[in-house]
């Protein structure tokens, strides 16, 4: 069974007639931002549990922007025995149809993003002091594309994973 693709309008309509939505996104994603009633349940949740989602008449996935949904959408049409739909666009779609969401701008950024702005910052600031200061410092460049280049063949990110023990995450782990 595959997902079927559903407008956020018609999302919508079929949760007030009583479907299911479930946000496949990480924790801390959720946390900052979510659409009100949906129900937590990051993919890898989904493919351990036992039936996760049985008695529900209809069940919508989503992500940020569909393409975690799409990724995973033989895996998460298989939890189900019900219709099973994802939500074109995603959170991204919701929110430019003009529909609710929950926001808590109290919670830390996404640890991607975190690293994103980290690993560029790092990268630009090895760009200018390489050119003003010693063409030494072009290596901090290097160095931060050299560690995302073995983050991204190895799946282990040493900056996600300090960003991780940072004051301003150990909130959204306990939350």
């Amino acid at each position: 069974m595959a997902l079927t693709s559903i407008s956020p309008q018609a999302a919508r309509q079929l949760l007030e007639q009583g479907a299911v939505l479930v946000d496949i996104r990480a924790a801390d994603e959720y946390a900052r931002e979510h659409i009100a009633g949906a129900r937590h349940m990051p993919v890898e949740q989904l493919a351990s549990a036992q039936q996760p989602l049985a008695g529900a008449s209809a069940v919508i996935y989503h992500c940020r922007g569909g393409q975690r949904t799409r990724m995973n959408a033989v895996q998460l049409a298989g939890c189900v025995s019900c219709e099973a739909y994802m939500l074109e666009g995603g959170l991204d779609a919701w929110k430019q149809a003009g529909l609710q969401v929950e926001t808590d701008r109290s919670q830390p950024l996404e640890l991607q993003r975190q690293v994103q702005i980290g690993a560029g910052s790092l990268v630009l600031l090895g760009v200018v002091l390489g050119y003003t200061v010693s063409p030494w410092l072009f290596l901090l460049s290097g160095f931060v594309g050299a560690g995302l280049v073995f983050a991204g063949v190895s799946g282990f990110c040493g900056m996600a994973r300090l960003l991780q023990k940072m004051p301003w995450n150990r909130r959204a782990g306990a939350a």
